[in-house]
């Protein structure tokens, strides 16, 4: 490995096709000089409109499908209140995300999202071990979100296949096939980068038509009608738990669950123009429809419940699927229903991988990840980082191994993918309170106290699930039933540390590295900085 010097910096930028480095600004469009501005060379077209990176924002949160699929199993943990109180209440706490989340993307717009704005905003001594933490917990959260997305449409294939064959017992084999399968085809569809903005906004039109046909369809058939105050006041504990509390506590991970991932539009904020205007629109309108559809969609099914009994033992071992087979009294018109949820979790699926593989490349950009000058690779004809996207999928399909040794310890690792997201989004704000909220530079999306107020509930939301989530689902407590999500943290975050000890605070790219991009790039001005002077050694 050679060590870095200012030549290299400015032959990066002519290689990656911007000619001598004093002709750099000249030639960059707004966009792009902005990103300049921060230290990186533009790679990948702003192809993405504000409708499309809507589209793939509401594509991959989908919160009434991530309803659906767990609809059912909060009702033992607090009844039907549970999701419904519980939706109002995720939904507000993930609005005050959502503005924090916009405030920082429209002041600071780029591809690496939270670990970008840490490394901006925390002190000078501390920014480079920051932001490289951020930026490894969130992709691990991507690729545990992108497991749990596939584990969820993959139980659903299964379940119509056994409604359809009665005398089928389903293994977790045949699961986690299925699960493959949508694994498969999300990649493929990420393969093809011109294409996506499309996509994106196909499956959200896909994503909503469903919606309305299910509830309509699953409201009008169903007789009888469950009570009011089953819906809106029945509270039911079978967790063990002695606490109601601590059993309410427990249930709002399911739909915690549906509104997670709020980050993925600030991932592709150098593929959309004029991204600090468009990506706070599409994170708030994500939470909005989210909000919309989840709420109508949970009262409507519960209304429509029938045999609870039969929805929480249904051999298909998807209850939402027994509820509209109950509902419409039909194979046929059931195996329609759930085949459109299968249509729009593949949906949720490709925006999955078009969020890790963008957060995956951003941060080997910087040289966060062990062999990180492949993965930093853009494919030009395919328009998308091919290498990253690969790599993460193919640890998405090694982790769903995880489901057949232990569905427990898969569901422990979905729990991470919650917790996880929330710390990336805290340790940047956590610097920019520090730092001072009113001592940077704002963006078009700011909102001055209230913002401040979105800050504070986003941090405290994110101790209060470390802790709470941590607890086990139901008691007594034992070796199948315990929630394993503390084993999921000692491992991510002691992979992270021994890994930046070994290597990482050597490779990562500093600072100041960018500062001396920025001073060749835009004014081909040659400055010495101690990236230079030490030698950093580039991964």
């Amino acid at each position: 490995m050679s060590s870095m010097d200012v030549k290299d910096v400015a032959k990066s930028a002519e290689l990656q096709g911007f000619g001598e480095a004093s002709d750099v600004a000249s030639s960059l469009g707004y966009d792009n000089a902005k990103l300049a501005e921060m230290g990186y060379v533009p790679e990948l077209k702003r192809n993405f409109s504000t409708w499309a990176l809507l589209g793939i924002g509401f594509a991959l949160t989908n919160s009434w499908f991530g309803i659906s699929a767990s609809l059912v199993t909060s009702i033992s943990s607090g009844g039907p209140i549970v999701t419904v109180y519980g939706i109002i209440w995720v939904a507000f706490v993930n609005g005050c995300v959502g503005v924090t989340l916009s405030e920082l993307a429209s002041a600071m717009p780029n591809s690496g999202g939270q670990y970008y704005w840490a490394q901006e905003l925390a002190p000078k001594e501390w920014a480079n071990f920051l932001a490289y933490l951020t930026g490894a917990i969130g992709w691990a959260g991507s690729v545990f979100t992108s497991a749990s997305v596939a584990l969820a449409i993959g139980s659903a294939l299964m379940g119509i296949i056994q409604l359809n064959n009665p005398d089928l017992v389903i293994e977790r084999w045949m699961v986690f096939v299925a699960y493959q399968i949508f694994n498969f085809f999300a990649y493929l569809f990420n393969c093809y980068g011109r294409a996506l903005p499309a996509i994106g906004t196909t499956f959200m039109y896909i994503s909503l038509a469903s919606f309305v046909i299910t509830t309509v369809t699953v409201l009008a058939k169903s007789s009888p009608k469950q009570s009011a105050k089953f819906v809106f006041a029945n509270f039911q504990n079978e967790t063990g738990w002695q606490s109601g509390a601590i059993a309410f506590i427990v249930g709002l991970i399911n739909p915690n669950w549906s509104f997670a991932c709020l980050d993925s539009a600030t991932h592709l904020a150098e593929e959309v123009a004029h991204p600090e205007k468009v990506i706070p629109i599409a994170i708030m309108g994500t939470v909005a429809i989210g909000f919309i559809t989840a709420f109508c969609y949970s009262i409507s099914m519960f209304f429509s419940m029938n045999n609870l009994h039969l929805l929480v033992n249904t051999p298909t071992l998807v209850p939402i699927l027994e509820l509209y087979h109950q509902a419409l009294g039909s194979v046929s018109g059931a195996t329609g229903l759930e085949f459109l949820i299968c249509l729009t979790g593949l949906g949720c699926q490709i925006a999955c991988h078009t969020w890790q593989a963008r957060l995956c490349w951003s941060f080997a950009r910087d040289r966060g990840l062990p062999g990180s000058r492949y993965w930093s690779r853009v494919d030009k004809r395919m328009g998308i980082p091919f290498l990253a996207h690969t790599m993460s999928c193919t640890l998405v399909a090694i982790l769903g191994a995880l489901y057949i040794g232990s569905g427990t310890a898969f569901n422990s690792m979905v729990t991470a993918c919650i917790v996880l997201l929330y710390i990336s989004y805290a340790i940047p704000v956590i610097c920019l309170l520090i730092k001072g909220r009113n001592n940077i530079k704002h963006g078009p999306f700011w909102l001055g106290k209230f913002g401040l107020f979105t800050n504070i509930v986003l941090l405290s939301w994110t101790l209060f699930t470390l802790v709470m989530y941590s607890f086990p689902f139901v008691k007594p407590v034992q070796p199948d039933n315990m929630n394993y999500v503390s084993v999921v943290y000692v491992g991510v975050f002691g992979f992270v540390l021994i890994y930046w000890v070994a290597r990482g605070k050597y490779t990562f790219r500093r600072k100041d590295e960018r500062e001396v991009l920025v001073e060749t790039i835009l004014h081909g001005r040659p400055v010495q900085s101690t990236a230079v002077s030490t030698g950093i050694v580039r991964e």
